[in-house]
């Protein structure tokens, strides 16, 4: 609280201007076509200099404003979604601060400036994913940490190989990195799939669902795990005409197939909405290693509207259920919350890519080009199949928690008497349904020339009503019978865990060196170190002190005879 003030009513009010006049900059930059730059020189080494750059383009003022706008909602829903929590005060902190972090990540054109943010996002995001400090929120921040500090290494690493241009702005130079600087280019790729936790990364995002609901709707729609996706938008010129892209592509159709078929499977509400960002972030990634470098930044703002309000709307429902996750404890929830399920079924369908909404106009176009360029077979499944399992998870997730029949042990107390919490949903749910099609105007002055036949123009309606139907039909029924095909435990274990990515990412990485760790600690610390270190001294110097206070006791013959043996050591060493 700052001067009596509550720290939610400070942060939609900043936010909120902030973002407005982030905007109003995009629109001038679009209309002028201008960009504007601002240096510090801090140090000039040799022929470099590290200076501290800011650069204010319609891409990084149209991406913080919709960034600060998603914080200020997210923050104003977290003063009902935290109220009572007795670190409410430090939360609030936590996220502001998080915000500035990403912040400073956007208007940084300098790496090392980006530096920065980048190493904020991923302390204060640690932190975050810790807050309700158990087992298993820590085991969740540690994935988080250590899979991000490898992307950490990768700009650290960047940085001296930046070096041989003679500064590190490489908003600047990256047109101007040939296959000399390969390494480079394969080390920022590395450091974007972390953070945007692509295959083989992909485990943490996921397990980062352990933070407060609040922190995943900011952390999973505008903020972590876009800023791989964002710095590989600036860096995308000297990524063409590379291996990386082909191998971009691969990884991130992959990645976005594995999300989808895993949420088929998964139970937990926030771990769902968690791997559709997943297979959202495959359609960036892939979009982008084609050279699309427009579509993806059109798609990264619209599906941070959409995503942050599925997040909001799913922190309702499970703060009114009083804190159940798992879907087959819910259902007919329409009944005694119609109006997040009407925000919740907005942001699903505009998810699925649902004609005019905010999804539609990103996706449908993403999809229509990447079937117009020249990708491969293997892609080409991915894309389709991906696009079905998405609208499949969506329907599966409309069923069990909206629509079936009620689980829950009592519904009296489930209802939606949080005016905060509404607020923040319904200014994203005018988002959801107008921030496509004014995104499109605003980015796109002219429109993309699409050729493509019948079957293809269709082709994305088609999986999708397809996919509709199986995750709504296949559900209702596994409901009431008990399917066959699902009684194989090891494949519907291998597709639902992701591949088994948690646990090659944990335990795999983890085994050899603890038992190689425990092993030592046995045989050398506990073992023979013990022996002629600190126990065997111990035991030697207690065994000789026994002798020695033998000897001192108290007794004329032990005394004489040592007199005597020492008349005769003295005897015969002055002969």
């Amino acid at each position: 609280m700052l001067w009596g003030i509550h720290s939610h009513l400070v942060s939609l009010v900043f936010l909120g201007l902030m973002s407005f006049i982030f905007i109003c900059l995009s629109l001038v930059s679009l209309n002028s076509g201008l960009s504007h730059v601002i240096e510090w020189d801090i140090i000039s080494l040799h022929s470099s200099s590290i200076v501290v750059t800011l650069v204010y383009d319609w891409i990084s003022t149209l991406f913080l404003g919709a960034v600060l706008f998603i914080s200020c909602m997210v923050m104003y829903y977290s003063g009902d979604y935290m109220h009572g929590d007795k670190s409410y005060n430090r939360f609030m902190y936590l996220v502001l601060a998080f915000v500035l972090s990403m912040g400073a990540l956007i208007i940084s054109p300098n790496l090392i400036s980006i530096l920065l943010g980048w190493d904020g996002l991923g302390l204060i995001s640690y932190v975050l994913v810790i807050y309700y400090q158990n087992e298993k929120s820590a085991n969740a921040g540690m994935l988080t940490v250590l899979s991000n500090r490898v992307g950490d290494v990768g700009i650290l690493l960047s940085i001296s190989l930046l070096f041989a241009l003679g500064g590190w702005n490489f908003i600047f130079s990256s047109e101007y990195l040939g296959d000399n600087f390969l390494l480079l280019k394969v080390l920022v790729c590395v450091a974007a799939m972390t953070k945007s936790a692509q295959i083989p990364f992909s485990a943490w995002l996921p397990a980062a669902m352990a933070a407060p609901t609040p922190v995943s709707a900011l952390v999973h729609s505008s903020t972590l795990v876009t800023a791989g996706v964002y710095i590989l938008i600036r860096f995308s010129g000297s990524l063409e005409g590379s291996f990386i892209q082909a191998f971009l592509l691969i990884v991130s159709c992959l990645t976005m197939f594995m999300a989808g078929l895993g949420a088929n499977f998964e139970f937990d509400l926030k771990k769902i909405i968690a791997l559709s960002t997943l297979s959202q972030l495959g359609v960036m990634m892939s979009i982008l290693s084609l050279g699309f470098i427009d579509l993806a930044f059109f798609h990264l703002l619209t599906h941070a509207l959409f995503k942050a309000l599925l997040f909001m709307c799913a922190g309702m429902v499970i703060h009114s259920v009083k804190e159940y996750q798992d879907i087959r404890n819910m259902g007919s929830l329409v009944v005694c919350m119609p109006f997040t399920s009407v925000c919740m079924n907005l942001a699903n369908l505009a998810l699925c890519g649902m004609p005019f909404l905010a999804g539609f106009y990103s996706k449908d176009l993403i999809l229509e080009v990447a079937f117009m360029s020249e990708i491969n077979f293997l892609s080409f499944i991915l894309y389709s199949l991906a696009t079905g399992l998405t609208v499949c998870y969506t329907f599966r997730l409309v069923f069990y928690s909206l629509s079936s029949m009620c689980n829950m042990s009592s519904m009296m107390f489930v209802s939606e008497d949080y005016s905060m919490m509404m607020s923040g949903i319904m200014a994203l749910s005018i988002g959801a349904v107008i921030g496509g099609s004014s995104l499109a105007w605003i980015v796109f002055p002219e429109s993309y020339m699409i050729c493509l036949s019948v079957l293809f123009k269709v082709l994305a309606l088609l999986v999708s009503g397809v996919g509709a139907l199986i995750g709504y039909i296949v559900n209702m029924v596994s409901v009431s019978y008990n399917p066959k095909v699902l009684e194989s435990y090891s494949y519907v274990v291998f597709m639902g865990s992701m591949w088994f990515m948690p646990i090659l990412s944990t335990l795999s990485l983890s085994r050899l060196s603890l038992n190689w760790g425990g092993s030592f600690f046995k045989v050398g610390d506990k073992g023979w170190s013990e022996y002629f270190g600190g126990e065997g001294s111990f035991f030697s110097l207690v065994f000789s002190s026994g002798y020695l206070q033998f000897s001192q006791e108290n007794m004329v013959m032990t005394y004489m005879k040592s007199f005597l043996v020492w008349i005769i050591i003295v005897f015969f060493i002055f002969m």
